[in-house]
């Protein structure tokens, strides 16, 4: 049953172009009414995370995740934390090492797979003894590392977790990179390449004992992640990195209500992101589909400034 039929996403027209839908909420969307104070905390291996807070004294939080080369700043996060913050909730918003406006002290950052971080964030957040219920959401690559993270800890999983959410998500990565690879992506591509190489050299540069360039300048995710993604964190290739991230694999062993929301027009996308029959075996994963929605997209007219992604979440957490 968790299959959810009903589509009412309705953009205005424009926004029935994804590439529309895409850009232009990532590009413009300001959430001026939420504020931040941040937390920079050390983790064991010698680096840093830093935490963007939004309290008001909650005993329940919703953790939130962003996408690749993205922040916790960025309107979409936000506009999610915020739609919990009307609610009562506190808010808090991770920034993977490296995104949080200053490179990160060592060789290694984050990646798609990459749960060690957060479960050290969820540790040191329950540490306060304050939060009796948390939800962890996550957009894009932090969906998959949300998803992948209740798979793989699903028998020791924090109590207080009692619920996921993941948008726009390639849990399939092996055959989304295919996807992704196509012209139809080809600004996007160009997009991250140009944040994600500087990057790259900076840290050859940092740590010349470490690690070598091999390919100066990437033109897609499979040069990147073969040439620096891959070997920094300790995988043979690229597609072996790819596979073992993935948490398609992992989602039948996810026991608490989740909900995976893909749009149908979202071009970052393989078909076998949107795992139907999982949904329809499951009485814990729900999955939406709706036909629109571009990448993190879900634009939403209105004063509220509240998009329908966000009210489709807080609806799923506050309906269990």
């Amino acid at each position: 049953m968790p299959f959810i039929r009903k589509d009412d996403y309705r953009p205005p027209f424009l926004f029935r172009n994804t590439y529309v839908n895409t850009i232009y909420p990532s590009l413009a969307r300001q959430v001026r009414d939420l504020h931040y104070e941040r937390e920079r905390i050390d983790t064991p291996d010698g680096d840093f995370l830093d935490l963007d807070w939004a309290t008001q004294g909650s005993d329940k939080l919703v953790l939130v995740l962003h996408g690749l080369e993205s922040s916790a700043d960025r309107g979409y996060i936000k506009g999610m934390i915020r739609r919990f913050y009307l609610e009562g909730w506190d808010g808090l918003g991770l920034n993977f090492r490296g995104c949080s406006g200053e490179p990160n002290r060592l060789l290694r950052t984050y990646h798609i797979g990459e749960t060690g971080d957060l479960d050290f964030v969820l540790c040191h957040t329950l540490a306060r003894n304050q939060y009796r219920e948390i939800v962890l959401v996550g957009f894009s690559l932090g969906g998959n590392v949300v998803l992948k993270y209740l798979g793989e800890n699903a028998t020791q999983l924090f109590p207080e977790i009692t619920k996921g959410i993941a948008i726009s998500v390639p849990c399939d990565v092996l055959s989304a990179n295919d996807e992704f690879s196509k012209l139809k992506n080809w600004m996007y591509m160009k997009r991250f390449m140009l944040s994600l190489n500087p990057k790259m050299h900076i840290k050859a540069q940092r740590f010349p004992d470490q690690y070598k360039i091999s390919i100066p300048n990437p033109r897609n995710f499979g040069e990147f992640d073969g040439a620096f993604t891959a070997p920094v964190h300790g995988f043979s290739s690229a597609e072996e990195y790819w596979t073992r991230n993935s948490s398609l694999p992992l989602i039948p062993e996810i026991r608490i209500p989740t909900l995976l929301i893909n749009a149908v027009d979202d071009t970052f996308l393989s078909p076998s992101c949107f795992p139907f029959a999982l949904a329809e075996e499951s009485s814990l994963f729900h999955l939406l589909t709706p036909k629109y929605g571009g990448h993190c997209g879900f634009y939403t007219p209105g004063k509220r400034n509240v998009f329908w992604s966000e009210e489709k979440t807080w609806t799923f957490v506050a309906g269990f």
